[in-house]
């Protein structure tokens, strides 16, 4: 193949890779069905398992996925708030024993290099926890958005209750589901995320 044809194969692959995003951001589906791959493989991988295990894990994934993005929202919003008040060294102002407790994680996920995943998000490293404790520390950087230190330590105490529940593989009964979905839903409402 010539320099020229290979150049236009690759380049109409790369136009057409560029197009193809558009309408899949538009809701057209271009390709293979990725969520039906997903699903068997996920029914695959589950299989060996018995049915009430099955759909019990399948119930708790729910409540996973709506914690993981819940917890990460919040690292998210805690360090652009001390970010735009304290400026880029907002971490070095953080409480001394939670700077401990992150770069002593930090260090230890290092130090396994075997273990693969982010390692460069300070916040990552830090309980979920301890983000109300640096909002109540760094209060005059969030008391214009969180109502009261009162209504945070409640939500977040009972949010990390039901967290570590999951984070521990346990289930938990239908009314916890609800429980956090209000408490979630209220902190979306007042806080905006």
């Amino acid at each position: 193949m010539s320099r020229d044809r290979l150049r236009n194969f690759l380049f109409r692959g790369l136009l057409f890779e560029s197009e193809a995003r558009g309408f899949q951001s538009a809701g057209i589906q271009i390709g293979a069905d990725a969520s039906y791959e997903a699903e068997s493989l996920l029914q695959e991988s589950l299989a060996p398992f018995g049915i009430q295990r099955r759909n019990a894990a399948l119930e708790m994934s729910r409540l996973y996925a709506l914690l993981f993005c819940f917890e990460n929202e919040i690292r998210d919003f805690v360090r652009e708030k001390l970010y735009d008040n304290e400026g880029i060294d907002w971490f070095s102002k953080l409480p001394p024993k939670i700077i401990t407790l992150i770069e002593g994680r930090r260090a230890a996920a290092l130090k396994d290099s075997w273990l693969e995943g982010a390692k460069t998000d300070s916040l990552g490293f830090a309980d979920f926890g301890h983000l109300s404790h640096i909002i109540i520390a760094k209060w005059d950087c969030f008391k214009d958005i969180v109502p009261s230190q009162h209504w945070l330590s409640q939500r977040m105490d009972e949010i990390e209750k039901s967290r570590n529940f999951i984070a521990h593989n346990r289930l938990l009964l239908p009314s916890e589901f609800q429980r956090l979905y209000m408490y979630i839903a209220d902190w979306n409402r007042v806080i905006g995320l």
